[in-house]
């Protein structure tokens, strides 16, 4: 008997907790993001492509940053200028909010294989220990220990290699600019980027 209401109790939990996990999701960010977002970013905003992030897991506070800053035109970069202005100038800080909502509730893509296992192993050290003697520090100590971001700080892990390298290209060139990224990247070589990379897009 004790068991049958305990399960039931269970059951009654598990319930109201995905019904509570509806109620957070608005359906219009469900309609944004399936008849808009998706054309780049993927169903779900697990894309494949290596153009476009992949939003699903991403954080919240990240993607509201992110978006508010192409709105306002605030980012610069020519992947903004190209797609994002546009699409973001016309949604209001509660659109904004509900979409971030959405692709940060939505499943993270699973990590890609790893081809080269001693490139990702470099990259794996580089990211939790960074490198004292060309001044990187860890990128761990901002992007937590798996890559999984925190608040404002975006989630890497999972995605594409080829768009991790991209954008930290991105960032040792200043074209897309971001204080605390411009100075750190500006002293990653070509093969620690890649090795970052390898070892990001697999986890």
């Amino acid at each position: 008997m004790k068991k049958l209401i305990l399960s039931a109790t269970t059951a009654l939990v598990v319930a109201f907790a995905g019904s509570a996990f509806a109620a957070d999701i608005s359906p219009a960010a469900v309609k944004t993001a399936d008849n808009v977002c998706s054309k780049c970013h993927g169903a779900g905003g697990a894309t494949t492509s290596p153009l476009f992030p992949r939003l699903a897991g991403q954080q919240a506070g990240y993607i509201e940053q992110e978006l508010k800053l192409f709105r306002d035109r605030g980012r610069g970069d020519p992947h903004a200028q190209a797609y994002m202005w546009g699409i973001a100038g016309p949604m209001s800080d509660q659109q904004i909010k509900e979409l971030a909502v959405y692709f940060a509730n939505q499943p993270p893509a699973p990590g890609q294989a790893v081809s080269d296992k001693e490139l990702a192993a470099k990259g794996k050290a580089l990211f939790q220990n960074g490198d004292d003697s060309h001044g990187i520090p860890a990128c761990a100590s901002c992007h937590g220990k798996m890559a999984e971001g925190n608040d404002t700080v975006p989630r890497l892990a999972g995605q594409s290699s080829d768009y991790l390298m991209g954008q930290l290209e991105a960032f040792r060139s200043k074209l897309r600019e971001n204080d605390t990224m411009d100075t750190n990247a500006q002293s990653l070589s070509n093969d620690q980027i890649k090795a970052l990379a390898a070892y990001l897009s697999s986890l």
